[in-house]
């Protein structure tokens, strides 16, 4: 059980930012990961078709004799998490905007949250904003566009930095001190944000933490692997490889990447 690999999901190749953290925290645990780009992005889409998505990806990665379960997408984790919970026994570890930690540091008590739409409108982060941000006003945008040009290897473009100066400028408006990605394809900007914002705001994402918190829980559940060997990674596309040999093209890890439908 030890040996087994971790399995990671996302909407695309957004979540290699998640499990770059993870590999990085943890370099001898073996990992799949599946990159759902066919059907990219989840943001769009309604709940129903999300958790579908979702347990289409978790029974893929139970196939391929995963131990745990990592949902790199924080659409797919506010709208299907407990719903895969309830249907799988294996550790099921999700990942949400770090609004906490942005909320408890902030000194202007304003703070932005960049995600997409299946995010802000899903119960789980509605939750999650009501227990940290009774004193703290938190501005909302919907990054419409954001992932389809990632997912097109279109990151460093003119028609990036247009888009996102849409959705950052009114922010900055506000006062905002903080600003929260919340999708993990969003950490592959942040060397554009860096470009538009002052450098007193301070960018927080995930990936971090989800590392943490999975080291936590195979620990927990006593699969951690104790092997002394680097891991082997096996990364898969259901769309073509291209963005994602191009977004991993700088890593070094003992890594493939190929096409698998599913």
């Amino acid at each position: 059980m030890q040996n087994k690999p971790i399995g990671i999901f996302d909407s695309g190749v957004g979540g290699t930012s998640i499990w770059k953290e993870i590999t990085s925290l943890l370099p001898h645990e073996n990992t799949i990961f599946l990159a759902d780009s066919k059907y990219a992005p989840y943001g769009k889409r309604s709940r129903e078709e999300i958790t579908r998505l979702s347990i289409k990806n978790t029974k893929k990665l139970i196939q391929l004799n995963c131990k745990i379960i990592v949902v790199a997408c924080n659409t797919a984790t506010t709208n299907a998490i407990k719903t895969l919970r309830a249907t799988y026994n294996i550790p099921i570890i999700g990942i949400e905007p770090a609004i906490k930690p942005a909320a408890i540091h902030s000194k202007t008590k304003r703070i932005g949250v960049l995600a997409t739409k299946g995010t802000l409108t899903s119960e789980l982060f509605s939750k999650t904003s009501d227990l940290y941000t009774q004193n703290i006003e938190m501005f909302e945008v919907v990054g419409t566009g954001l992932v389809e040009l990632i997912e097109e290897g279109m990151i460093d473009t003119e028609e990036m930095l247009t888009l996102l100066q849409s959705y950052i400028t009114p922010m900055l408006k506000k006062g905002i001190d903080y600003l929260v990605l919340g999708c993990t394809h969003y950490p592959y900007l942040i060397p554009i944000l860096k470009k538009i914002l002052p450098e007193h705001i301070k960018i927080i994402d995930s990936g971090e933490a989800v590392a943490r918190q999975t080291k936590a829980v195979l620990v927990t559940n006593n699969i951690l692997n104790t092997s002394n060997k680097l891991g082997k990674h096996s990364l898969y596309s259901n769309n073509n490889t291209h963005t994602l040999k191009d977004i991993l093209k700088a890593h070094t890890t003992n890594h493939t990447i190929e096409f698998l439908g599913f």
